[in-house]
């Protein structure tokens, strides 16, 4: 029994669900009855779709339908009728003020004919045929029932109650402060099966989805094709009224959504079009004619042209694998120096360890714990000591390099004044103040100089002060070998210099 139980309350609740999803219209955006912001006015301030009047302003955010002033009347309305029987209308407005009181509200319009832009209903025109939600927000019968919504239906016979604020001609309504809200307002107006339904959100948080019921009415029977429009009004008190969106959606009966049909073209249309498409192909293949003959020098772009702008297949592989190459190299490279300095620190280690088993170097005590021996470090030489050493020898290696390049230029140059003089041995070389024997006399001279000037410096580093060692070397002097060779150097290249000059100017001279 419990088991036939709950299979006939499941099966109802399913019938109730279906039965509910079943009657759920479908809802089309109607974009010529809607505006929203951004760019909600035009750059000539008009609203597309839409006429507003009064002392309305339309801007890029929103449509201010009247500002805080005494006495100011604004409406916008739609420029055509609908052409849907049902539909639904999402108001997302402000109204705000400086005192706790404000004047006089803000409506909400869907009548046979557009109204006025400065009547005496909200803004609007007084006998409308249809339906008015009036949102009105100054207590007129002194009842504190205010700011209240209430729905007004009119025939076009009958003058709104300005006196009992409405109350005796509305057809439901509700108490709501709409007033000075954190966040924007929003009403949901929605006519469907001759059913209103009033939504109301209280602008108290961000979401737009914390709708509450308002008012429901049944039998309401509204003109088939109408204008929407919104119309605000002040009076000794004044508010601002702002619409920020004024979103419209036609609804439908389920299965009944019409689809929209491209629009059919008469034969005669269709000829006319052919014809002038042609008229204007031939004209423009005239006119590019017309500028190959008067500008031979141009070059004609064809369809190929701008290839070499976009990247083909072949060239996007290439760039991708020559991108993963690059990062591949630049891993390695990073690989790489992680694995000199891990090198770097196991040589050190193995120096280290091995100072510390010969006995050498230089021993460093360590802070240790009380109780326990110390322990000596060695000191042995640093990883930059082997870089500025391993620098100096490249520096060296240099500089010897330059040097031997140097005698070999000297080397070919003088081989080449040489083989000069053999092919011309008329040209005599003439001598230019420099006797040979007295040039190599000099350089005995200068030979002998340095010698001695050695010797005395030899013989002062022999006595070197307290504290240093008599026999210790000097890695930062200059030894006397290598002074020499500088000094051959020296010489080799002034020798060389003095012959190239003289073959120079005894070439001169045979101008003369």
């Amino acid at each position: 029994m419990a088991v036939l139980k709950w299979l006939g309350c499941s099966l109802f609740l399913t019938l109730v669900i279906s039965q509910i999803f079943a009657e759920v219209p479908h809802k089309r955006f109607e974009y010529k009855y809607s505006f929203k912001p951004p760019y909600l006015a035009q750059k000539d301030g008009s609203v597309p779709f839409w006429e507003y009047g009064g002392n309305a302003i339309a801007s890029a955010e929103n449509v201010r339908i009247a500002p805080s002033l005494r006495s100011q009347k604004g409406a916008i309305w739609t420029k055509s009728p609908t052409n849907f029987d049902w539909w639904e209308v999402d108001i997302v407005f402000r109204i705000t003020g400086r005192g706790r009181i404000g004047a006089d509200g803000l409506a909400f319009w869907f009548t046979q004919n557009r109204g006025a832009y400065d009547g005496n209903v909200f803004g609007s025109s007084d006998k409308w045929v249809g339906l008015g939600v009036l949102f009105d927000s100054f207590d007129n019968d002194n009842k504190h029932n205010n700011p209240y919504i209430m729905a007004v239906l009119n025939d076009g016979t009958h003058e709104f109650d300005h006196q009992n604020d409405g109350s005796t001609q509305a057809l439901a309504g509700c108490l709501r402060d709409f007033r000075n809200k954190p966040f924007p307002t929003r009403a949901r107006i929605e006519y469907y099966k001759n059913t209103l339904t009033v939504l109301f959100h209280s602008g108290m948080t961000a979401s737009d989805q914390e709708y509450e019921m308002c008012l429901r009415a049944e039998n309401v029977h509204l003109p088939k094709n109408g204008y929407f429009g919104v119309s605000a009004a002040t009076g000794g008190l004044a508010d601002d009224h702002d619409v920020l969106h004024f979103l419209t959606s036609s609804l439908h009966a389920p299965g009944q959504l019409p689809v929209p049909q491209a629009p059919q073209v008469n034969e005669e249309d269709q000829r006319k079009l052919t014809q002038e498409y042609a008229d204007y192909q031939r004209k423009l293949d005239q006119q590019k004619e017309t500028y190959r003959k008067e500008h031979p020098e141009a070059q004609i772009k064809d369809k190929d042209e701008f290839e070499e702008w976009f990247e083909s297949d072949n060239q996007r592989e290439l760039r991708q694998i020559f991108q993963g190459q690059s990062q591949m190299f630049e891993v390695t490279r990073e690989l790489n120096r992680k694995l000199d300095e891990i090198i770097g620190r196991q040589e050190r280690t193995l120096s280290l360890m091995s100072s510390m088993q010969g006995g050498g170097g230089v021993p460093v005590v360590t802070q240790q714990q009380p109780g326990q021996p110390p322990v000596q470090m060695i000191d042995t030489i640093r990883r930059h000591e082997v870089d500025a050493v391993l620098q100096n020898q490249n520096s060296i290696l240099a500089t010897t390099r330059d040097l031997m390049a140097f005698v070999t230029d000297v080397r070919t140059r003088t081989d080449t004044i040489i083989s000069n003089q053999a092919r011309q041995p008329t040209a005599q070389v003439q001598s230019v103040g420099y006797d040979m024997t007295s040039l190599v006399n000099e350089m005995r001279d200068g030979l002998n100089t340095v010698k001695r000037d050695v010797a005395a410096t030899a013989a002062k580093l022999g006595h070197v002060p307290a504290g240093g060692s008599a026999g210790g070397s000097c890695p930062n002097c200059l030894t006397s070998t290598m002074f020499l060779i500088f000094g051959a150097v020296q010489l080799v290249l002034l020798f060389g210099y003095f012959m190239y000059r003289d073959s120079k100017e005894a070439q001169a001279k045979k101008f003369f």
